[in-house]
């Protein structure tokens, strides 16, 4: 892969983060790999199935973010749509039931839709040299991260332990998927 930066006015690779209500799980992914990819190259976003439209981000989940050096804001939760699913080149869903949700809205997502947990695993055994070889890769190669725990639990009004245990794998996970999206 060059080290140029790509043309003005190309394509950025896009990532969609998933959960249910958008203010906990989805975020803090959102601005953690946000915060790791260069924005000349990517655009992160966020929404949720039954989105608290216009909420910020719940104050523990605000909290976590801020603790892994993450940014809370500005950020407003929205629904997801149609729209948002067809123009993401990789989506990442909070657990293996919401990405069904999302593919139930748009099957022809198969082959880029993958929990952040899954996604992270998948990015580590392959050498891909682009970002949408690494989603082509993982998208056939899928059944190789059958043994990883796949769903990362709703912390949604469970407390600040719940958000701490979900902001921990969230930002492990966006550790490696950063990393793997930039080779």
């Amino acid at each position: 892969m060059s080290d140029l930066p790509p043309p003005i006015g190309a394509p950025t690779f896009s990532v969609l983060f998933v959960c249910i209500g958008n203010v906990c799980r989805s975020p803090v992914g959102e601005r953690l790999l946000a915060a790791r990819l260069p924005t000349d190259r990517f655009t992160v976003s966020s929404a949720g199935v039954g989105a608290m439209v216009g909420y910020a981000m719940s104050k523990y989940a605000a909290a976590e973010l801020v603790g892994y050096g993450g940014d809370p804001k500005g950020f407003a939760a929205r629904q997801l749509t149609p729209d948002l699913i067809e123009g993401a080149d990789l989506i990442l869903t909070a657990t293996r039931d919401l990405r069904s949700q999302v593919l139930s809205e748009s099957p022809g997502a198969l082959r880029r839709t993958f929990t952040i947990l899954e996604f992270a695993a998948l990015t580590g055994m392959n050498d891909a040299t682009s970002p949408a070889e690494v989603v082509k890769w993982a998208g056939a190669h899928r059944s190789a991260a059958g043994s990883v725990e796949q769903d990362v639990p709703d912390p949604f009004r469970r407390g600040p332990e719940m958000h701490a245990a979900a902001a921990a794998a969230i930002h492990d996970a966006v550790q490696q998927i950063a990393e793997g999206l930039q080779r």
